[in-house]
């Protein structure tokens, strides 16, 4: 559901999806708890007679430690019933932490396509920031080990219910609002661009979430308290989730995982980062799809005006461009690459094929 202020009537609105639990954990991180866009939420559900137990320790490309940590504290609380409240990495914890929570499988048999056995909690996942479209995808990103980042995709991490508040994004530091909004307008492009699994729906659902997020991103970005903007955003991100929940992603988001994982870049700031580079070397392969995406928003009908727009709204939100500003350097570059050129999953949905090589002129390429 989608309307600004419904995270404060939760418990009434949420009904149908708790299935008839009364002891709820709450996912969430200390950003989201300091900023007390929490508070309404949990005052409506106590004062209906949830019991709520908060694990607010989610951090950016969330660890095995923290999932394992959130399920040890949901048994204990005996937890009936899992709410998702933040941006992609409390949501996508909560996604597995209900998993965990319902099931008996261990989570290192439920990495890659389709291994999840369930049964899960009821969940209900609610976004603050309008980029990851988490909320209605069927897919969690995890760090395991040191730096690697792995995917869980299966159709159990679809929750039973997504809340859309507005009011929950008012606040957001434009910075994150710019990442954020970028990041969804990658999902749209990668499941429009999807070489294995494009289809019509997907692409419906891409391209109307790109009209959307580019009409109202800089808006929003220029006055963050603009309500309608805000709700544009959130829906448009939704949207996104839906395409590439159809059409998984590809290359974009291969190249941003190393920077996340190693270097702790948050993950709209990383697709942004990397996505122009992608979409030059994607080009000679998807020149009339990006030619498409283009005219859809307005823009001039060919890769190179989708190329330059995007260019042109990072440098006008004010966001990083260049891998130096985030701390990476020359060296790094190899082990960045190698990281990409294993991944087996995301790597064949991309419309030209990535070697090795190619990853690392591409890396060079932002330095």
């Amino acid at each position: 559901m989608s309307a600004p202020g419904a995270a404060s009537e939760l418990a009434r609105h949420a009904a149908p999806a708790l299935k008839g639990a009364r002891r709820l954990l709450v996912v969430t991180d200390k950003g989201v708890m300091g900023l007390g866009l929490l508070k309404g939420a949990l005052e409506g559900l106590k004062a209906d007679g949830f019991q709520v137990h908060v694990y607010d320790k989610v951090v950016a490309d969330p660890p095995e430690s923290v999932i394992e940590e959130a399920v040890a504290e949901g048994r204990e609380f005996g937890a009936e019933a899992v709410i998702g409240f933040g941006g992609g990495s409390p949501m996508d914890t909560a996604k597995v932490v209900a998993l965990l929570l319902g099931s008996d499988q261990p989570l290192s048999d439920m990495y890659g396509m389709d291994r999840v056995k369930g049964p899960r909690l009821p969940l209900i996942l609610i976004p603050t920031t309008a980029g990851t479209g988490s909320e209605v995808t069927s897919v969690a990103v995890i760090t395991t080990g040191a730096t690697s980042k792995r995917g869980i995709a299966a159709a159990p991490l679809y929750g039973d219910m997504a809340v859309l508040d507005a009011d929950l994004t008012l606040g957001l530091p434009k910075h994150i609002t710019a990442a954020t909004g970028i990041d969804a307008m990658v999902h749209a492009i990668e499941a429009f661009t999807g070489k294995r699994f494009k289809n019509p729906v997907s692409d419906a659902l891409a391209l109307a979430a790109l009209k959307m997020l580019h009409a109202n991103l800089e808006r929003v970005c220029k006055d963050g308290s603009d309500r309608e903007a805000r709700a544009g955003m959130l829906l448009g991100a939704m949207l996104a989730g839906q395409a590439f929940s159809n059409s998984p992603v590809g290359g974009v988001h291969a190249m941003a995982y190393p920077l996340g994982g190693m270097f702790h870049v948050p993950h709209g700031l990383s697709n942004s980062v990397v996505l122009p580079p992608v979409l030059r070397f994607n080009a000679s392969a998807a020149e009339n799809l990006y030619a498409e995406i283009a005219g859809h928003i307005g823009l001039q009908a060919s890769s190179a005006g989708l190329i330059s727009e995007m260019e042109r709204i990072a440098d006008a939100v004010g966001i990083e461009r260049r891998l130096s500003q985030l701390g990476i350097s020359h060296n790094d570059i190899p082990a960045m690459a190698e990281d990409v050129a294993a991944n087996d999953r995301l790597l064949p949905n991309n419309p030209r094929p990535m070697a090795y090589g190619d990853i690392v002129a591409m890396y060079e390429e932002i330095l």
